[in-house]
């Protein structure tokens, strides 16, 4: 008996069926390293034999962005947004000094993650102004985060923009009737 084991009986290789048998083709076997025979079509034989047809590419897709920056008091729900054109540490800048300015007579500590534009060593400070950093990979431990599944969510759900310009009407559209809910703000970040 060719296919016996050690024990004599028949094993599992001579009951299985090759490729070929399965698919109906007239197989013939390739050696490849490492590898059993590989199966393969005799009309096909090798892979690179019949070249694929590559879609042509007239224009290369060019993607614009907007950024929202946006800080809340959990406390008592007030928020304060800025649209920007970019993330990096000269816009964050802009976005301190706004909020500062804003709030000239309290202590403001801002709780932001580890995003590189968050550390800059240039930052000058304002003085009522101070940051404080989550623990890395713990976005929910920023009151902040739900505030951008709200603004997604009510404003943006189902939505096509025909311009950059029609997305960011929105966008502040969506910031300023948030800015102005205080009661509903601290509900969703308090």
């Amino acid at each position: 008996m060719p296919n016996a084991g050690k024990s004599g009986k028949k094993t599992a290789r001579s009951h299985s069926r090759s490729v070929g048998d399965v698919f109906g083709l007239s197989p013939f076997a390739v050696d490849v390293p490492g590898r059993s025979a590989l199966w393969a079509d005799q009309r096909y034989r090798y892979c690179w034999a019949k070249k694929p047809m590559r879609p042509e590419v007239k224009a290369m897709l060019i993607y614009q962005y907007t950024y929202a920056y946006a800080a809340v008091s959990p406390q008592d729900g007030r928020m304060d947004s800025l649209v920007l054109p970019e993330v990096s540490g000269r816009c964050m800048q802009l976005f301190f000094d706004e909020v500062a300015q804003r709030y000239p007579d309290e202590n403001i500590v801002m709780m932001v993650d580890g995003a590189g534009w968050h550390k800059s060593n240039d930052f000058r400070f304002p003085d009522n102004l101070r940051l404080l950093f989550l623990p890395p990979y713990a976005p929910e431990l920023n009151p902040q985060e739900h505030l951008w599944d709200e603004l997604r969510e009510k404003y943006f759900h189902n939505r096509a923009f025909d311009s950059l310009g029609a997305l960011e009407e929105q966008l502040v559209a969506g910031l300023r009737a948030l800015e102005m809910e205080h009661e509903r703000v601290n509900s969703i970040a308090g």
